[in-house]
């Protein structure tokens, strides 16, 4: 049996966390052993997570295998397109300005607020009534 070396990348966004692979391959992408048709059937999605290989355009050379788990299905999107675009400098240092200008190596801060005591969710706020 034959060790592949790969390039490892720790996506985040909102509470979804993603662990990418990056080989030397063709260009699959598999996501939690399936296709990445498969888990992510709408367009937008598929874009926004080959977005690292478009900006460096790399499209067709990796083989991508990544682990996700937590959040929703945009937060998961996130969270694998940042793992992608870090273990791409991992792979080739030349690749982290393009991929910085393109913002995809900044970790998405926006998580949802908490619930306050009183209000209905982070800020809405029952009916005001006069009398």
């Amino acid at each position: 049996m034959t060790t592949q070396t790969y390039d490892r990348g720790t996506g985040r966004r909102k509470c979804a966390v993603a662990q990418v692979k990056l080989f030397s391959g063709k260009g699959e992408i598999t996501i939690n052993g399936k296709s990445y048709e498969e888990v992510f059937p709408r367009l937008e999605h598929r874009r926004t997570i080959e977005h690292p290989f478009v900006a460096t355009d790399t499209v067709g050379k990796f083989k991508v295998e990544a682990k996700v788990n937590g959040g929703g299905i945009s937060g998961q999107v996130g969270a694998i397109r940042h793992g992608i675009a870090r273990a791409l400098v991992k792979a080739d240092e030349q690749f982290r300005p393009l991929l910085r200008q393109e913002g995809l190596l900044t970790r998405d801060p926006r998580v949802k607020e908490r619930k306050k005591y009183g209000l209905k969710r982070a800020r809405k706020a029952p009916q005001y009534t006069k009398r």
